[in-house]
């Protein structure tokens, strides 16, 4: 595997009538499937990371290839983002999927979306310098700003409903039993 992937860099633009149509067929679509056998809920998601350059890690995800890296102050080449911000990308981008959900299924109106997700991580531990302090964050911020015709209120019923059902904010802020395993190849 080489360290470059091909990166999709563009999103399709959709209307907001395409973005509502979609998101309801879709939103139907799996109250139908959960409905008629509820295990059809029960998803697996797979990547497969292979190392690359100095720090790099190749990753595929289905039909996509991505490069995970670390700065020179790292080890790393800076050939892609770091696991730490693609963290918090996945964390934006799974915000932003459920805020256009859940405002569709809510009858919540907004024009625009841009979520600003920060976190404070302290890399003595990383280091073995302070086995006191966590590996990961110590904290995560979320601003999320809306622009749209609705009242606070109505943005603060979405955001409770979107804090009770991302999945990615689900896992940031709950421990998941993780199993690892060592093979030799």
């Amino acid at each position: 595997m080489t360290a470059t992937a091909d990166i999709q860099t563009t999103v399709p633009a959709i209307s907001a009538e395409e973005r509502a149509a979609r998101l309801t067929t879709a939103g139907a679509a799996w109250a139908e499937r959960i409905e008629a056998d509820r295990s059809s809920a029960h998803l697996t998601y797979a990547v497969t990371g292979e190392g690359a350059g100095s720090v790099a890690t190749t990753v595929r995800a289905g039909k996509h290839t991505f490069i995970v890296d670390e700065p020179a102050a790292l080890a790393g080449d800076d050939a892609g983002t770091s696991p730490v911000e693609y963290a918090l990308g996945a964390l934006a981008g799974c915000q932003v999927v459920v805020y256009r959900l859940y405002a569709q299924q809510l009858g919540i109106t907004f024009d625009e979306i841009t979520i600003k997700a920060e976190a404070d991580l302290d890399a003595a531990r990383l280091f073995g310098a302070d086995e006191s302090v966590r590996a990961g964050f110590s904290e995560v911020r979320l601003d999320i700003q809306l622009s749209g015709p609705e009242t606070d209120e109505r943005y603060e019923e979405l955001r409770q409903a979107v804090d009770a059902h991302c999945p990615v904010l689900d896992i940031v802020q709950n421990p998941t039993p993780v199993k690892t395993t060592v093979t030799r190849a």
